[in-house]
């Protein structure tokens, strides 16, 4: 069973951890996150930098998909889409919620919800994972 501090652990040496990025829940379902938003993450003005905040939804949407494989499979992102609504400030942390919306043969749906401090949505970004033999 994988656990927040097993993916932590298994992030920290790689570009989800170079990120600063905080696993808080894991299940079959739903993946949750957070991401401190300091200066080197953002544009000109202190606001997250959409990469960081992409990056950060890659993450969870591979995350989910990971956490469901069957024995001897593994996953890779083939598409995703980013909405851009909102931005967030350095100095805040922003939220993250992963949902599944689709489970098929080779693919999984995923759809990740990206909330400022304060609550407003910055993002949506869904993407497609696709299982592979190991």
């Amino acid at each position: 069973m994988h656990t927040p501090e097993s993916l932590q652990h298994l992030l920290a040496p790689l570009f989800p951890g170079l990120l600063g990025m905080r696993i808080d829940e894991v299940g079959a379902e739903r993946v949750k996150a957070s991401l401190p938003v300091r200066e080197g993450l953002c544009t000109v003005g202190g606001i997250l930098h959409g990469g960081a905040l992409m990056a950060l939804a890659d993450t969870l949407g591979a995350i989910g998909a990971f956490v469901n494989l069957p024995e001897g499979k593994r996953t890779t992102t083939i598409e995703s889409s980013t909405k851009f609504v909102g931005a967030a400030r350095a100095g805040t942390t922003v939220s993250a919620e992963c949902v599944v919306l689709h489970r098929g043969r080779t693919t999984t749906v995923w759809q990740t919800s990206v909330y400022a401090e304060d609550g407003r949505l910055c993002a949506i970004v869904s993407q497609t994972q696709l299982t592979l033999d190991a």
